[in-house]
């Protein structure tokens, strides 16, 4: 499904702020809220809009260290042998099959350096894993949340 000019900006505006209302989006984009809604249910039902969520500070719930670890897996791993095994990592974050040397790299959040270095070593010790390479974030420059181009 390809969204038009309208329901574009109908999720960039939710993607802002799932909370927003019907009017308030319909104000912004220029159609009445019963307009919005239909739409929104309309996207919804094609699966153009799979949920609405809530973004919290990780550090709020005392995830102070962000880091990205790449992980090289031993032949014939498939992508789905990755997903199932990284899985069972509530620091991870994202986890996305890439192009290059490595095979995986996965966002993980931990509570400190300590706290990483248990789970780069847990990954490490995954039986697919022959080796990884990791790098810590200093500081977030820029997060975007919504999809599609910009809006």
């Amino acid at each position: 499904m390809r969204l038009n000019d309208l329901d574009e900006r109908i999720v960039h505006a939710l993607a802002e702020d799932a909370r927003r209302s019907y009017a308030d989006i319909g104000a912004i984009i220029g159609l009445s809220a019963p307009a919005v809604k239909r739409r929104v249910d309309r996207l919804r039902a094609e699966g153009a809009i799979t949920g609405f969520t809530v973004r919290v500070d990780p550090a709020a719930l005392g995830w102070e260290t962000e880091g990205y670890i790449e992980i090289y897996c031993s032949r014939n791993t498939s992508p789905e042998a990755i997903k199932s095994g990284l899985a069972r990592y509530p620091e991870i974050a994202s986890a996305s099959t890439v192009t290059g040397e490595a095979d995986a790299i996965v966002q993980v959040f931990a509570a400190d350096m300590r706290h990483f270095e248990q789970v780069l070593e847990r990954i490490a010790g995954e039986p697919y894993v022959e080796r990884t390479k990791s790098v810590l974030v200093l500081s977030p420059l820029l997060r975007r949340y919504s999809s599609g181009t910009p809006g």
